[in-house]
């Protein structure tokens, strides 16, 4: 494994192809400034490997909340090889923070683990829009772009398995 040097913030994996693979996308609209660009990462990582962007369905959802609902929904219909979720929580003034970010990480867990599908988790939950856009693009990398990578690897890894 080596450290990507275009785009992304975490490990490729060399040789790595998903021109196999049935990928889905559910994205969140709520700050969508960050969200788009986590968006753009995971699609050129996608694209990196070997997939076309019309070979990926990309489904958007209201906000982080919405995403393990319709995760389960792609999951269910048995059209995917891999499915990432990505989505943006920043902290604020209550606790609404703690509860959309731990069910958002709670429900796409259990899609993963209840349908045997990697989830790639791309879901930013920062203390500032700072944070986020530096983790969406920044000087942190792109973590749409290492969710991507992961849920490549992880279909990789359980098609391996059978």
């Amino acid at each position: 494994m080596r450290r990507d040097s275009e785009g992304g913030s975490g490990v490729r994996v060399d040789g790595m192809s998903s021109a196999d693979f049935r990928i889905a996308i559910v994205a969140a609209r709520f700050n969508e400034r960050f969200v788009g660009q986590l968006l753009e990462g995971a699609l050129a990582a996608l694209e990196r490997m070997g997939t076309s962007r019309e070979d990926v369905r990309v489904v958007r959802v209201p906000g982080a909340f919405e995403l393990p609902l319709a995760a389960k929904r792609l999951a269910e219909s048995g059209g995917y090889d891999a499915i990432i979720a990505l989505g943006s929580v920043i902290r604020g003034e209550t606790s609404h923070f703690e509860h959309v970010s731990r069910a958002a990480a709670d429900g796409l867990e259990r899609v993963s683990l209840d349908y045997g599908i990697p989830v790639g988790f791309g879901v930013l939950t920062t203390e500032t829009p700072e944070q986020a856009a530096a983790r969406a693009g920044g000087d942190k990398g792109n973590i749409g772009f290492d969710a991507a990578m992961a849920a490549v690897e992880m279909a990789s890894v359980l098609r391996d398995i059978q």
